[in-house]
């Protein structure tokens, strides 16, 4: 009778030791989603590899930039109605103040006033000031960001004792560099366009500038 015990109690702790790994795995596996949820049910979650190809927008509706700029307007060439004029305008320098809005994450209008001077081969100054409305469209690759702006409106121009008011316009182009969520700096290329047309036709004269500038960009 002892004997029988004794296979009976032997029996049992085998029995016990074979059978507790498989508990184990089985309680571990209680909290997974394929033990819990059916077949087609399993919730897929995403992994770092899916993120790689994604780039969020930078810019949003209502987002604005402030810009200020200063650097060098280089005289190309003057022309009338009896052909090109004799360019007595020396390298000057430029600036511009402007504020852009964006109406979507690459469309933007603003506003700009600007100014620029340079000496004539008597030593006088010519004086330009220009202000207008502007419409853009920005490319944004990573930190670089290329806008492209065209400015209409008008100038003010001054030259010793005579003066001039009249159409400006200014296409542009620039390249940015974010350097961090509020500032971005770079270099801006701008065409200006500068007629007079006065009452005398013959004497109408159209006045081509590109001006280069180093420029810093607030953005709010």
């Amino acid at each position: 009778m002892k004997y029988n015990w004794q296979r009976i109690i032997g029996l049992f702790l085998i029995w016990a030791i074979a059978g507790l790994p498989l508990v184990i795995a089985q309680e571990m596996g209680n909290g997974t989603p394929s033990d819990q949820e059916g077949p087609g049910e399993e919730e897929t979650l995403p992994i770092e590899s899916d993120w790689k190809g994604y780039t969020p927008t930078r810019y949003s509706p209502g987002d604005k930039t402030f810009v200020i700029a200063a650097g060098l307007s280089v005289p190309l060439f003057f022309y009338g109605p009896a052909g090109f004029l004799d360019n007595k305008v020396s390298l000057g320098g430029t600036g511009y103040l402007s504020y852009n809005y964006f109406l979507s994450p690459n469309v933007f209008i603003g506003g700009e006033l600007g100014g620029s001077f340079a000496a004539t081969l008597g030593e006088n100054m010519l004086y330009i000031v220009p202000f207008g409305f502007r419409v853009g469209y920005q490319l944004v690759t990573g930190r670089f960001e290329f806008p492209f702006s065209l400015t209409l409106g008008a100038a003010n121009q001054g030259y010793l004792d005579e003066g001039y008011f009249g159409l400006f316009v200014k296409p542009a182009g620039a390249l940015f560099w974010r350097f961090n969520p509020d500032w971005s700096f770079g270099l801006s290329t701008e065409y200006w366009w500068v007629p007079q047309w006065v009452s005398d036709s013959s004497k109408n004269s159209y006045g081509n500038f590109l001006t280069i500038n180093l420029a810093a960009r607030y953005h709010f």
